[in-house]
């Protein structure tokens, strides 16, 4: 993807209401200046962490999903949703949260991303990618905003580790769960091998205090659209008044020179964020590794495997 736009639209939106939420998209592809051919093959990359945690606030909200597959739909494009859960599968995680019956009657095809491909990262790192992820023509990332014990928050450029493979995440975490700059890194590496699309972030209600599973709920109260992921996290950690040399991401994003690192030079077609600001939004103080040793990961992928042998059955 090319990162070089520097526009962030943001909009208030207080209530998970599918056509309300609909609109809003509508409202901010367009002050992005963001169209696509009818017919274009369109993945929608949705944070689906886990169904385990409480009001599945580690999850991109059902209604939000339903509102964006809506509206790609009627722009005529060929949606897929898919993501790779930290725990179970993409359609099972889907049907727990809800996704699958906010989605009921459209027309659109949800995946796991059981098919992978190999590709080499600008680090020297191999990494096995969702197919689904570098065939689309476009690859549309629904991050929710949520604190992050590891990483500071978690937000667009972190919910691209969604388009790696379970079991190379799970591994990614055991390498280098105590090399956050390391880690963060090779996240950032990952921007340049991924398809263009688009950002459409779930901030209606965010996670804060810990996480990214085990969280409050934060009534934040926004939408919010960008091309560059890396002016969306600028634009969020400056919403959310937080100090962004604490995000290890950010940091790394800052550090290569990319567009988009600079508040000063972001253009905000939309609200300003002085508009939506808060001042209670509370990230971790201290960063803990979290990492995955050996026994886990062959627990995590016994798990995969079995939840994959029940939806085929």
């Amino acid at each position: 993807m090319l990162i070089t736009s520097t526009s962030v639209a943001l909009l208030d939106c207080s209530h998970y209401r599918t056509r309300e939420i609909a609109e809003k998209i509508d409202r901010l592809c367009t002050a992005l200046g963001f169209t696509l051919g009818a017919g274009s093959r369109v993945l929608l990359k949705p944070n689906l962490l886990s169904a385990r945690s409480g009001e599945h606030l580690a999850c991109t909200h059902p209604a939000f999903v339903a509102a964006v597959a809506e509206w790609f739909l009627d722009q005529g494009a060929k949606v897929v949703i898919g993501d790779s859960p930290a725990f179970g599968t993409a359609k099972g995680v889907m049907r727990a949260i809800g996704v699958e019956k906010a989605l009921a009657g459209l027309p659109v095809e949800c995946i796991n991303f059981d098919q992978s491909t190999t590709v080499k990262l600008s680090g020297g790192v191999s990494v096995d990618m969702a197919r689904a992820s570098m065939e689309c023509d476009l690859l549309v990332n629904l991050p929710r905003v949520k604190a992050h014990s590891q990483l500071f928050v978690t937000l667009a450029v972190k919910n691209y580790f969604g388009t790696v493979v379970g079991f190379q995440k799970a591994w990614w975490h055991l390498r280098y769960g105590n090399h956050a700059e390391q880690f963060a890194s090779h996240l950032v590496d990952l921007l340049t091998v991924l398809p263009a699309g688009i950002t459409l972030l779930d901030g209606i209600v965010a996670m804060h205090g810990t996480g990214p599973v085990s969280g409050r709920p934060f009534s934040l109260g926004l939408v919010a659209g960008a091309i560059n992921p890396v002016a969306m996290d600028t634009a969020l950690l400056q919403i959310l008044g937080l100090d962004p040399t604490q995000s290890v991401i950010w940091q790394e994003c800052a550090n290569r020179g990319l567009a988009g690192i600079d508040p000063a030079m972001l253009d905000f077609p939309l609200l300003q964020p002085a508009e939506i600001s808060v001042s209670n939004f509370k990230a971790p103080t201290t960063l803990n590794p979290v990492s995955f040793n050996p026994l886990r990961m062959l627990i995590s992928a016994f798990r995969r495997f079995t939840a994959r042998v029940k939806e085929s059955s």
